[in-house]
C-alpha cells in the first residue's frame, strides 16, 4: 500500500508555525499517512557501526552493526513504501534540525535509495518541505543568501543524483514578528505569509492526492 509518508523535524510540538502549516496540508490529504515524529522519537546519529555494517556481510554483524542495520533498514523501508513525501523542517539556526540531518544520514545509501549510479527509486517522487523562519531571508531581505537550509535540502532531496525527489518549499517567514517589538511593522507581512502558507500546502496536498488516487 503507498501512502504519504510525513517527517517531522520541529521541536515546538502544537506552537509550531511549520507543524501548523503542514497541518493544513493533512487536512486536506484524503489517503493514508505513515507519520514520524522525530522530535519525539528521534533516529540515531549515524556511528561507525552503522557505516560499517553496509559493507559488511550480515552474518558477521557484531551485535552493534546488527542494531545499527536494523533500524536503517527499518527507515528505509519505510521511506522507499511512500509515493508522496511531507517534511516539517524549520530554520534551525540557518539550517536544519539535527535530527533532521541524522535521518537523512540513515536512510541515504548507494545501492539502495542514492541515485548515483543506476538512478534514484524514488526519482520524481513529489515531495513537500514546510519550512518556518523567524526572519526574512527572501530576495532583499536583510538575510537574503543566509538561508541555508531550502537550498540544502532541494539539492539533497531533489538531485537526480541523490533521491530524486520533485521537490516544492512552503515557507512561512517572519515568524517572530508578533513576539519581536522591534519587528512589529513587519507583522502585516508575516501574517500575509503565513495566510498564504497555509493556502499553498492546501491545494498542494489536494493536488497531490488527485494524482495519488
Amino acid at each position: 500500500m503507498s501512502y504519504l509518508l510525513h517527517v517531522d523535524a520541529s521541536s515546538l510540538g502544537e506552537a509550531s508555525i511549520s507543524r501548523q502549516v503542514a497541518g493544513s496540508f493533512r487536512a486536506a490529504w484524503q489517503g493514508p499517512v505513515v507519520h514520524r515524529d522525530l522530535a519525539v522519537s528521534p533516529v540515531p546519529h549515524l556511528s561507525a557501526a552503522g557505516i560499517t555494517a553496509r559493507s559488511t556481510d550480515p552474518a558477521q554483524h557484531t551485535p552493534e552493526q546488527a542494531e545499527a542495520a536494523r533500524i536503517q533498514d527499518e527507515l528505509i523501508t519505510e521511506f522507499l513504501g511512500a509515493d508522496v513525501y511531507l517534511f516539517t523542517v524549520p530554520l534551525y539556526n540557518l539550517t536544519m534540525p539535527s535530527v533532521f540531518k541524522a535521518w537523512l544520514d540513515q536512510i541515504m545509501i548507494e545501492g539502495r535509495t542514492l541515485g548515483f549510479t543506476h538512478g534514484a527509486p524514488t526519482a520524481g517522487r513529489p515531495a513537500v518541505v514546510v519550512s518556518a523562519r523567524g526572519g526574512g531571508y527572501g530576495p532583499g531581505a536583510p538575510n537574503e543568501g543566509r538561508d541555508h537550509l531550502i537550498p540544502t535540502l532541494e539539492t539533497v532531496l531533489g538531485w537526480s543524483h541523490t533521491l530524486g525527489l520533485d521537490v516544492t518549499s512552503v515557507i512561512p517567514e517572519l515568524t517572530m514578528a508578533p513576539d519581536v517589538p522591534a519587528m512589529a511593522e513587519l507583522v502585516p507581512l508575516y501574517e500575509t505569509s503565513l495566510a498564504t502558507a497555509h493556502e499553498q500546502a492546501r491545494r498542494l496536498a489536494e493536488t497531490l492526492d488527485r494524482r495519488a488516487a
